[in-house]
């Protein structure tokens, strides 16, 4: 798998392009701001962006999708239950004293537990709710991308709208700590960790 990482926006959050080296097929997980800078990078790399997926419909993980999903015609992705956050995320920025890129309506909504086929990737989404109501993570073996759901020793905030402590911990037990230890963790946040050193370090998951 061919990986990039930027963080993107004044509250730099990580936007990750993912793509398969046969195909050059590529998608661009949470373009939460400068959308012409994550282009540059993927048509540098000579990659195809296909698609766009946010983990989440919150402010700062959205703002780049209008000018990726204009200037390539990828696919949008989101889950379903987070429609309400995404077309409320002018409102929640501006709470935060940001302003944020509208973006369009995704083509597609998710459940959570579907495959997507990237090229020869397949990228399993993984539902993980709680710091919003439609968190999903992404796992291509051996990664896992956890959008603001696990950070590196931290869980997600769930004191925002819609956010549930419960529901995050149960969803991070049942389906991110299940996978091998040595998957790499890569959040929204800050910086990567592993599923084994989450299971140790992380002092919400003890």
């Amino acid at each position: 798998m061919i990986l990039e990482r930027l963080a993107v926006g004044p509250l730099q959050v990580n936007c990750f392009i993912i793509a398969c080296p046969e195909t050059l097929e590529a998608a661009v997980v949470d373009p939460g701001d400068e959308g012409a800078r994550i282009l540059e990078l993927a048509q540098s790399r000579g990659l195809n962006v296909r698609m766009v997926i946010n983990t989440h419909g919150h402010f700062d993980h959205i703002g780049g999708n209008r000018y990726l999903v204009e200037q390539t015609g990828a696919e949008l992705l989101l889950h379903r239950d987070d429609l309400p956050l995404f077309d409320k995320a002018g409102e929640h920025a501006a709470t935060f004293g940001f302003k944020t890129e509208p973006s369009p309506q995704p083509n597609r909504l998710l459940e959570g537990g579907e495959t997507l086929k990237l090229g020869n990737l397949e990228i399993s989404v993984l539902a993980t709710p709680g710091h919003s109501p439609g968190g999903i993570s992404l796992y291509v073996a051996p990664h896992v991308f956890t959008g603001d759901a696990l950070f590196a020793q931290s869980i997600g905030r769930t004191d925002l709208p819609g956010g549930d402590l419960d529901q995050l911990l149960g969803a991070i037990r049942d389906n991110l700590l299940v996978l091998p230890d040595e998957t790499l963790v890569h959040p929204g946040h800050g910086p990567d960790s592993t599923i084994g050193r989450e299971k140790v370090l992380n002092p919400f998951l003890r």
